[in-house]
């Protein structure tokens, strides 16, 4: 006969364990809360962050609460917070949260997340992974699916850098172990394996075929390392392209690039099929790509860009600033595509042209255009409206390269052709 009381004591076991698990979670709270310091300056996402721990210390007190929704809610301001002691307290709530309901969707997203945050590339694929698995039919998280792609590659990119680490040095050695551990973290791959190329570089030059391969997957895995590809809260109707969309849009079509503010070119555009405008252009002006480079302390609280067109690149070096001007400066509807990260710096990105000779503070009207006549997708490419001097002027040194890689100067029509 079964003892009816082998199930209460049961339950109050597992009650027992539950309530050991919330308090784990508010302890770890408290001794984030206590290494934070003195207080500073207010922050918003760490005010939120203290309010959603207070949140969870009052639910696990509260006599009918279920405080696992706090809990996560810990876990999703600590990665808002932003720094490697605020990811460590979102991966211990967030294991504690998978322990708690091992089926729930959020506890292994936020998993996942927490790992992502911290460069464990493999085991944040382990935690996405059993979070796709749980959605139904696994659809509806197109975001987690296209962060696991990119985790994939990056693991396969770290593995083919592996073969190329040949070199018995102690240096070689260091990285060969780092690359070996699956929980490395990029922050302490990306500076080594830079060491490693610009020993190669001075040991066998850069016409190297092994050099050159070292370069490429550098330049990969530096870009695969600031994605994601797009920011979140993109506006509706909006679709991202990177290097491959944006040359499969502009394949076989004539392109001008317009100078900024022209407006003086009557129907010289109607011959292209593309019409380029940089940065600030008269609304309603026809224009096909829209590129554009933030500029100041604070570029996202600039205008929204209300401008129609079927393409918008943003440029800038920062990726962290890049997403948050284009989250907030995006209208819907007022384009078709917007450049992912492998597009927010062509010039200087080492997968692309690798050009670091222009700097950071490159006029966006050579940005882009130098990035067109990289892809070299279309037959005819011109720049229209520029002077050598005044308003739409470039600088001297970008001047110099399109005077060098011209093949017709019409000044009457103030037309360059560079195809």
């Amino acid at each position: 006969m079964t003892n009816p009381l082998t199930g209460l004591f049961k339950a109050r076991q597992r009650d027992a364990a539950r309530s050991a698990l919330y308090a784990g979670s508010v302890h770890r709270c408290g001794a984030y809360l206590a290494t934070q310091g003195a207080p500073g300056p207010l922050i918003p996402r760490q005010t939120r962050l203290t309010q959603a721990i207070g949140t969870l210390t009052a639910s696990v007190d509260g006599p009918a609460a279920d405080p696992f929704d706090a809990l996560l809610g810990v876990g999703e301001r600590a990665l808002e917070a932003g720094g490697e002691a605020s990811a460590e307290l979102a991966l211990s709530v967030a294991g504690t949260a998978t322990r708690l309901r091992q089926r729930s969707r959020a506890a292994w997203r936020l998993h996942g997340a927490a790992l992502d945050g911290l460069g464990r590339d493999d085991e944040a694929l382990e935690s996405y992974e059993r979070y796709l698995a749980l959605v139904p039919g696994g659809d509806g998280a197109p975001g987690t699916a296209r962060r696991i792609d990119t985790l994939r590659q990056r693991r396969a990119l770290l593995d083919e850098l592996t073969a190329l680490v040949t070199d018995d040095t102690e240096d070689s050695a260091g990285l060969r172990s780092a690359l070996s551990r699956p929980a490395a973290p990029p922050a302490e791959l990306t500076p080594q394996v830079a060491a490693l190329l610009r020993r190669r570089l001075a040991r066998d030059g850069a016409g190297d075929p092994a050099v050159r391969r070292l370069a490429e997957l550098y330049g990969a895995y530096r870009r695969l390392v600031e994605r994601d590809a797009v920011p979140a809260e993109l506006p509706d109707a909006v679709t991202p392209v990177g290097v491959a969309g944006l040359r499969a849009l502009l394949t076989g079509k004539s392109v001008c690039v317009v100078a900024g503010g022209d407006e003086g070119t009557g129907g010289a555009l109607d011959g292209y099929d593309v019409v380029v405008r940089c940065d600030g252009f008269r609304t309603g002006a026809r224009t096909d790509l829209h590129a554009v480079t933030p500029r100041g302390a604070t570029p996202w609280d600039g205008p929204p860009w209300t401008a129609e067109t079927g393409i918008r690149l943003v440029f800038d070096e920062a990726a962290p600033r890049w997403r948050r001007v284009v989250r907030q400066r995006l209208v819907p509807g007022a384009q078709e595509h917007i450049g992912d990260v492998s597009l927010r710096r062509p010039l200087t990105d080492p997968a692309l042209l690798g050009e670091s000779v222009w700097g950071e503070d490159a006029s966006t009207a050579f940005t882009v255009l130098r990035l067109l006549d990289f892809l070299d997708a279309g037959p005819r490419l011109d720049l229209i409206g520029f002077r050598t001097a005044g308003a739409g002027a470039l600088r001297p040194a970008e001047a110099a390269w399109v005077e060098a890689h011209s093949t017709l100067r019409d000044d009457s029509t103030m037309r360059i052709a560079l195809r």
